[in-house]
């Protein structure tokens, strides 16, 4: 078996690995090991500061896609608070709150394949109005947007784009066939032509296999994705996920571990799912993770921001703004 840290060390040293290569042997290397050099690979590259996102739900359930891990869909039955667009004042409060606190970046989230015309438009307002207001980095994720919308948005002082990938190529027909994953492609294609940084992942735990995972890390690589959040499925009564087995620790810390190797330079974003793990995720943050959503506004369970930049600072990370 390949020397794991004489890999990561090739890596810090510039080498890069694509579909080519045989890396069958990270699934099955000492988990200690692999962490210690994905630890490594986001020391070097990436330093030591932890980039925190703040999210705010825009508006809640209706969608009409038929993701089958989501809450918000309508083709599933979750109980799910159902509301419109949020009030701008109560967009640009929570996001005077995270920018207080410390936070980052701030992002309004919106399930959904696209905004309506009207949604669009209250939107942009917020999104003006923050960047008038606020000195927090805005995101934001509104699904498939036109590249005129793109070129609106970013007028706004949106700088980064939300779109998942979710998964691989191969298995994403089996979460959700309303849309496709060229779509998904396409739209951040669009995004990056309009001078946005993206923000893209996936969630594991939906039944895809490793190879699954390696290709969705890949995809992401060849996409030069700056932002790879990574949500471990917390299974929800309603959803045609519900009976899936909630991954183990190791299994989410070996699959943050890969995509650092595999995507060396990129924020690697622990996202929904943290939970999962003893510590609010303590020891993916030496398996290579450098970068968290953090706050309890996510669809599940969220993290307390004071806790997280405690754990964070004593952890000997960089959370200054």
């Amino acid at each position: 078996m390949p020397d794991i840290i004489k890999l990561a060390n090739a890596i810090i040293s510039g080498i890069r690995l694509d579909r080519s290569d045989d890396i069958s042997f990270l699934l099955t290397a000492e988990l200690s090991k692999l962490c210690k050099g994905a630890d490594r690979i986001r020391a070097e590259l990436c330093g030591d500061h932890i980039d925190l996102c703040g999210i705010i739900n825009g508006k809640s359930g209706k969608c009409p896609e038929n993701c089958k891990f989501c809450a918000q869909s309508a083709h599933n039955h979750t109980g799910v608070k159902e509301y419109d667009f949020l009030d701008e004042n109560a967009i640009l409060e929570e996001c005077k709150h995270y920018e207080k606190k410390g936070v980052h970046r701030f992002s309004i989230v919106t399930a959904g394949r696209t905004l309506s015309d009207e949604d669009f438009e209250k939107a942009v307002s917020a999104y003006r109005r923050m960047n008038r207001e606020c000195e927090i980095s805005l995101c934001a994720s509104h699904g498939l947007l036109t590249e005129e919308q793109f070129k609106r948005l970013y007028d706004s002082g949106v700088r980064m784009y939300h779109a998942n990938i979710e998964t691989s190529r191969r298995n994403f027909p089996n979460i959700c066939t309303s849309h496709t994953f060229d779509d998904k492609i396409a739209c951040i294609k669009r995004a990056q032509k309009c001078g946005f940084k993206v923000c893209s992942g996936g969630i594991i735990g939906m039944g895809e296999t490793w190879e699954d995972r390696i290709d969705m890390a890949f995809t992401l690589a060849e996409l030069n994705i700056i932002s790879i959040p990574i949500n471990a499925l917390t299974p929800i009564d309603g959803t045609p996920l519900e009976k899936n087995e909630r991954l183990s620790e190791d299994e989410i810390l070996r699959t943050v571990a890969i995509f650092r190797y595999i995507n060396p330079a990129a924020y690697i974003r622990l996202a929904a799912g943290r939970n999962l793990m003893e510590g609010s995720g303590r020891a993916a943050f030496n398996a290579g993770a450098n970068a968290t959503i953090t706050g309890d506004m996510l669809t599940t369970s969220g993290n307390d921001i004071n806790a997280d930049m405690e754990m964070l600072t004593a952890m000997g990370f960089d959370i200054v703004k």
